[in-house]
């Protein structure tokens, strides 16, 4: 199966994750937000595997400028339809390998997804 890399094109952690890919010789298919969406048995699946807190962007401009009675008193249905009007919500980038995920980008946790492939110098 190929890896499916889902964020947002002009976010620079997605970039750094991509580069990574690139520069290890990884095929992944890019789903973007912006362009794509996310459907909602996708979102609910990883926010049962991660938990909303961890799939939720609270620390994104998008959900600071929100009101704050959207911002207050969240669980998990009402963080999936915030991240479901808005998909620039959720954390990014998700590496979806098909038998796991890896949520955020880390070197070392692509590396571990992958096999032990170290980045390169």
């Amino acid at each position: 199966m190929t890896a499916t890399l889902y964020g947002i094109k002009a976010c620079d952690t997605v970039a750094k994750a991509r580069a990574w890919l690139a520069a290890h010789g990884r095929d992944y298919v890019f789903h973007d937000y912006k362009a794509s969406g996310i459907d909602a048995g996708r979102l609910s699946a990883w926010v049962d595997e991660f938990g909303w807190e961890r799939v939720l962007n609270r620390a994104g401009t998008t959900f600071r400028k929100l009101p704050e009675a959207d911002r207050t008193g969240l669980d998990a249905g009402r963080a999936i339809a915030l991240m479901l009007a808005q998909p620039s919500m959720i954390k990014r980038p998700l590496l979806d390998l098909g038998d796991r995920r890896v949520l955020g980008f880390r070197p070392e946790l692509y590396a571990a997804a992958f096999g032990g492939v170290e980045p390169s110098a």
